[in-house]
């Protein structure tokens, strides 16, 4: 009996086991809707082809600091008029900030939870030069979410043309794993689909094509697309691991499911 004590100290001093979390996002590819009720079963994990295992999954639906990039290019007027409807998905308690893009990228709104606020910011634009994509997703993710307090999400709206960006898919992947941002962009045309898709796929996000989205809604996407934004996986995998760039997660269902992932730190 006096032992007792002895063996719940060496039970205390026993260190808990490393472990990597992954944010992973799961959304059906044909209705756009959030795939919930998942186990840790039913995902595989492939870290450049090597097989990780995964010991728990937990869905949660959490808060957001959002910041919203806008195309402001000379055929950015396309899609100015969704950024009214996604100001409008905002909840009590989080915060939107709005950067507006062309050949360069300009914070118009900083992080606020007012919604009249955000709509003056997205009126007061004017519209000009090439959209570089790639260029507006690095700066605005370079510092951009210094100050936020929930789950950080780059929400980009834009028709779906690419200018002269000087910044690489890869470097904007890169700092947004760095930074912990998801990527999710919104998007009218399919010229830079694949860009886009990668993307989110690599940084636990998701694509939304706005034409695609109009034939199955009877009204504006913005509901759907908060609604994917605010669902994701915490996947725990096994060991401390340091994951590589070609990190694969997969979903076994019968219907054609979109997965990214977010490695955590």
């Amino acid at each position: 009996m006096k032992a007792a004590p002895f063996l719940l100290l060496a039970a205390l001093a026993v260190p808990a086991r490393p472990a990597t979390k992954l944010l992973v996002t799961v959304v059906e590819q044909k209705s756009g809707k959030p795939v919930t009720g998942l186990k840790a079963a039913d995902f595989t994990v492939l870290d450049d082809r090597t097989p990780r295992g995964v010991e728990s999954a937990e869905f949660s639906e959490g808060q957001m600091d959002v910041m919203l990039l806008l195309d402001t290019s000379l055929v950015g007027g396309v899609v100015q008029s969704r950024a009214a409807n996604l100001i409008d998905q905002l909840q009590p308690k989080e915060q939107m900030a709005i950067v507006s893009f062309h050949s360069s990228a300009d914070l118009i709104q900083d992080f606020t939870a007012s919604h009249e606020l955000l709509r003056r910011a997205v009126a007061s634009v004017k519209y000009g030069n090439s959209p570089c994509v790639l260029d507006a997703l690095y700066a605005a993710i370079d510092g951009g979410f210094q100050g936020s307090s929930f789950r950080r999400v780059a929400l980009l709206l834009t028709t779906g043309f690419e200018g002269p960006s000087r910044t690489s898919e890869r470097e904007v992947v890169r700092l947004a794993r760095r930074n912990g941002v998801s990527i999710y962009p919104v998007y009218m045309v399919g010229s830079e689909r694949s860009m886009l898709e990668n993307l989110a796929r690599q940084t636990g996000g998701a694509s939304f094509n706005l034409r695609d989205m109009g034939k199955t809604l009877n009204g504006p996407p913005g509901a759907r697309i908060f609604e994917v934004l605010r669902s994701h996986y915490t996947l725990t995998l096994s060991g401390n691991l340091s994951l590589g760039e070609k990190l694969k997660v997969e979903v076994a269902r019968p219907v054609k499911l979109l997965v990214s992932a977010l490695p955590l730190e």
